[in-house]
């Protein structure tokens, strides 16, 4: 039989930053990985709610990329993205 694989996190369930990944393809990744693994029904129960905790954290990681993203975004639309007014060229 299968020993299921062992999900690592801490024992109060809570992770420090280093052991996140910072970007979001890879916390995506390994939150798809981690929801497959609980999916699956083999994770006892202790190490289910482990995974829980991680995969809170890796949700936390995914909406904060995702949150700067659509800010730089918008730094970007305000400053860059104006209508195309030609009138405006040729006042100049």
């Amino acid at each position: 039989m299968n020993k299921p694989a062992k999900v690592t996190g801490t024992a109060s369930g809570t992770e420090a930053p280093s052991d996140l990944p910072q970007d979001f393809e890879t916390a995506l990744a390994q939150l798809e990985e981690l929801v497959a693994k609980m999916e699956s029904g083999v994770l006892p129960l202790e190490e289910s709610l482990v995974a829980y905790r991680r995969g809170v954290a890796l949700t936390r990681v995914c909406q904060e990329r995702l949150a700067q993203a659509e800010q730089q975004i918008s730094v970007l639309e305000a400053g860059l993205l104006r209508p195309f007014d030609v009138s405006d060229r040729q006042a100049e």
